[in-house]
């Protein structure tokens, strides 16, 4: 059940993948426990694997660090109530990279 309004802490996505990742995110809530981070995260990354290829990675909970470097245009850090969101595509090609460092506790104020 989404019970609180996402708020958006870092993102380089188009505006129709970043309401793409909160509908999913909203979706997962409604059908899992929010205990269940491990199931959130799973369906966000098959359903974005599956709609714009494969390569996604998701870390969904309430406190966690990350430095992560993914391909531009596909990073989306976000949190819904107390739950932070972190959906990015990962990058192996110079190219194509952006590093962004995050706590969960950085962009939003739950």
């Amino acid at each position: 059940m989404l019970e609180g309004k996402a708020v958006v802490g870092e993102t380089d996505m188009l505006q129709t993948m970043q309401q793409e990742a909160l509908n999913l995110a909203a979706k997962a809530l409604d059908d899992f426990d929010i205990t269940e981070t491990t199931e959130i995260a799973r369906f966000i990354k098959k359903e974005f694997d599956r709609s714009y290829g494969q390569g996604w990675q998701c870390i969904v909970g309430t406190d966690f660090g990350s430095f992560v470097t993914h391909c531009h245009g596909c990073f989306i850090y976000f949190c819904v109530g107390s739950l932070a969101f972190l959906l990015f595509r990962v990058s192996t090609g110079p190219e194509a990279q952006s590093a962004v460092q995050l706590s969960s506790l950085d962009a939003v104020k739950v």
